[in-house]
């Protein structure tokens, strides 16, 4: 009997003592950390810059009116196609034509004041004609009683009375001259203000012409802003009537990319887009333009890349809000890691040994230029992180790009994404008896 009970009491004390060893290894592994982990993995990758933007066409015009007045007839409504020349809208012609009128009359009062210049002009030529005639004739009686005082036939006084007689018809002669050039400079000013006249019917017939609004291209109405009956008025700037897109097969955005991204933008890059209209698909367009023009608003520095695309079953309409993807770069088969595992930051974490190519040393070689330098944690066989140097290269927001991974990194390498759940309740050790 004693003999079984020291045999029951060391079978107990065997049991108590394997139940305490059970235990602390049990409490052991659950004091060890367990971190959130990703996984790297191989495939493209590609660098995109977020922008957003309206859907507008490629050419669109904007039609106004250079006079006032008030809109008589429409010819033309929203999404009507339309030809060069054709008419869209008239003002009220009435007031138009009576300038016309006012400036014709004036022309031809003008005109006959020329005739009238013309017909003075002629009297003048034909006084001035007559004055020569009578120093001609004056010339020749002078000479004759001079010739007879000479012989005393005449008494002198008549050769005197004869040389006055020549100088009085050689004045005469001056002013019948002079009188023909004022009539000549009149006909000068008559003419010009014929000029002057018939440029202000020109003007009156232009304005005349502008109250019948045309297209000026060929196109689609994709905007009017008036209505029979309204009155426009064109002062220091036209007002808009319609706005004509010329062509809605050749469409572009125009997208507002932030000034930390427009230095990555280049012509000819590829994009992405999505509208709000047809959820669930996307459109490819091409970047044609990078303006150089800043906007500021809110002190939000933007700059403006123009997106075209083909719009060939003319979906997409005009002023459509548009989110944009460029695609800055892209890569094929190469290593991504999760960025959330490059934001990890662990001052207690041992250094690897084996730096990745070019990441440690003095000597080290950059991949690349745009390379960058980053962090990694793994963890090793006893489940505690380990930090291993890396090269970055591109990054689409999610993922980024390893280069010259060490040997310790390949696809489905295992890296550590977060710090471990903090407030967890350990259960109560069970007690062996």
């Amino acid at each position: 009997m004693q003999k079984m009970n020291k045999w029951v009491w060391g079978l107990a004390a065997v049991v108590v003592v394997g139940g305490g060893v059970a235990w602390w290894f049990q409490n052991r592994a659950a004091d060890a950390p367990v971190y959130r982990t990703g996984s790297l993995e191989r495939g493209p990758l590609l660098a995109t810059v977020a922008a957003s933007g309206a859907v507008n066409p490629v050419t669109q015009v904007s039609v106004g009116t250079q006079v006032s007045g008030q809109i008589k007839q429409l010819f033309a409504d929203f999404n009507d196609e339309v030809k060069a020349g054709q008419l869209l809208a008239m003002l009220d012609p009435e007031t138009f034509e009576y300038r016309v009128r006012s400036a014709q009359a004036d022309v031809d009062a003008a005109r006959a004041a020329v005739l009238t210049a013309q017909a003075n002009a002629l009297a003048s030529r034909a006084g001035v004609s007559k004055a020569q005639v009578d120093v001609a004739e004056a010339q020749r009686d002078f000479d004759r009683k001079r010739g007879l005082a000479d012989q005393q036939f005449i008494a002198q006084s008549e050769v005197d009375k004869a040389r006055a007689l020549v100088n009085t018809s050689q004045e005469s002669l001056k002013l019948a001259e002079a009188q023909l050039g004022v009539t000549q400079a009149q006909i000068t000013t008559v003419q010009a203000n014929v000029a002057q006249r018939e440029a202000v019917l020109g003007q009156a017939r232009i304005d005349l012409g502008r109250t019948r609004i045309t297209s000026p291209v060929n196109g689609i109405v994709i905007k009017r802003t008036i209505e029979r009956g309204q009155t426009v008025a064109a002062s220091l700037q036209a007002p808009e009537l319609f706005v004509i897109a010329q062509n809605l097969r050749d469409m572009q955005v125009e997208a507002s990319v932030d000034e930390s991204d427009v230095g990555r933008i280049q012509v000819g890059q590829k994009a992405r887009f999505n509208v709000d209209a047809f959820p669930g698909q996307s459109f490819e367009g091409e970047v044609r333009q990078v303006r150089k023009a800043a906007l500021n608003v809110a002190n939000v520095v933007t700059y403006v890349a123009v997106v075209q695309f083909a719009n060939h079953d003319g979906r997409l309409l005009p002023g459509m809000t548009a989110n944009v993807r460029i695609t800055t770069e892209e890569r094929q088969d190469v290593l991504k890691v999760p960025n959330a595992a490059l934001r990890m930051r662990m001052a207690d974490a041992t250094n690897n040994v084996a730096a990745p190519a070019g990441g440690m040393g003095a000597k080290a070689i950059i991949p690349s230029k745009n390379a960058r330098r980053g962090k990694l944690y793994l963890l090793d066989a006893a489940g505690q992180p380990v930090a291993t140097s890396v090269w970055l290269g591109i990054t689409d927001g999610s993922s980024t790009e390893l280069l010259e991974p060490p040997a310790v990194l390949h696809d489905g390498t295992a890296v550590i994404t977060g710090n471990p759940a903090t407030g967890a309740v350990k259960a109560a050790p069970k007690v062996p008896f």
